[in-house]
């Protein structure tokens, strides 16, 4: 058991699957290349509440991850022009 699948016990949520940690790892990557490097774990705890929020209204986890995901890089700067700010002040 991994230190993952230990907190994920502590908390009473299901282990991650490895699908899920790679696509929240690549999340957070582009929340850290893309917008701000020290906001990256507060969008990560932003995307599972949103999960979290998704799959209390019905979706299973893996629709639930995909929806938020894509809402996440849909608010991704898209270019230099864009302010790459993460409003953490």
């Amino acid at each position: 058991m991994g230190w993952l699948d230990r907190l994920a016990e502590t908390f009473e949520l299901d282990e991650p699957t490895n699908e899920e940690i790679a696509v929240v790892l690549d999340a957070a990557r582009d929340v850290a290349h893309g917008v701000e490097r020290r906001i990256t774990p507060v969008s990560t705890f932003l995307l599972g509440r949103n999960v979290e929020r998704l799959v209390a209204a019905g979706a299973s986890r893996e629709e639930a991850l995909a929806t938020s995901i894509r809402a996440l890089r849909e608010t991704l700067p898209t270019g230099p022009a864009e302010e790459r700010s993460g409003d953490a002040e």
